[in-house]
């Protein structure tokens, strides 16, 4: 379910695997509860989360006063956090930024408003792998739930595999996960500044050549020349 990519004194960055849900099931224990048992960690605290399609970096807080700075940095979008989406969907736009309010929709679902009184912000670039498929490098500058995959939606490339927003396509018999990976995280705790970067290793897509080779070519997220957010309420 899950794999250590980093261990320290106040908190744990694992690889959450795709399809592993971070919730408490019918029969099996919440994710929190399964590192904890696994790694004999006595305390491990909560201080955000990832869908269950979505695979890569998740951190844990290992104590009350390290989830209550954790906590804090998140809501402050203090803690920079990148992603990696494919789609077989053609975007409105190749780059840019996607912002409005979110509201629940139908089936459990969100979608993006015009309004801007609370608004979720995501910055983002995508390149070409041919095929009609595109990959998609995210920064969400806010935490809002299902904010990346509404984001994408809302541009007309839902994320390859969505079980939510993705809907039919012909490539439907081909997809074998939900193409979305929390890919880099950057932030400074007790003076130390962490960054994490952890490539997916799972699904044909993400590890096919030209993924690797794009990669490859631009490996530090927080190195590229992403879009300006200009009049944009930006909570922090």
């Amino acid at each position: 379910m899950f794999s250590l990519v980093k261990k320290h004194d106040d908190f744990l960055i694992i690889n959450k695997f795709a399809g592993v849900s971070f919730h408490k099931q019918e029969k099996q224990q919440g994710l929190p509860e399964i590192v904890r048992s696994v790694l004999g960690i006595k305390e491990l605290f909560t201080v955000h989360r990832l869908d269950t399609m979505t695979s890569g970096l998740l951190l844990f807080a290992r104590n009350r006063g390290a989830a209550k700075k954790f906590s804090y940095l998140f809501r402050k979008s203090m803690i920079e956090k990148y992603y990696l989406a494919i789609s077989d969907r053609r975007p409105k736009k190749k780059q840019g930024l996607v912002t409005g309010d979110m509201v629940k929709a139908r089936r459990g679902g969100w979608k993006l408003t015009r309004t801007a009184q609370n608004p979720a912000i995501t910055q983002f670039i995508s390149y070409p792998l041919g095929d009609g498929l595109r990959l998609f490098v995210l920064k969400p500058r806010t935490g809002k739930t299902h904010q990346i995959r509404v984001a994408l939606k809302s541009i007309g490339a839902p994320v390859l595999g969505d079980p939510l927003y993705y809907g039919k396509s012909s490539r439907s018999s081909d997809i074998d996960r939900g193409y979305l990976h929390s890919y880099g995280m950057r932030f400074t705790h007790r003076g130390e500044t962490h960054q994490v970067i952890l490539k997916p290793d799972t699904g044909k897509l993400f590890t096919d050549r030209a993924v690797a080779a794009l990669l490859n070519r631009s490996e530090n997220p927080w190195e590229l020349n992403w879009p300006v957010i200009k009049n944009t309420k930006l909570h922090i």
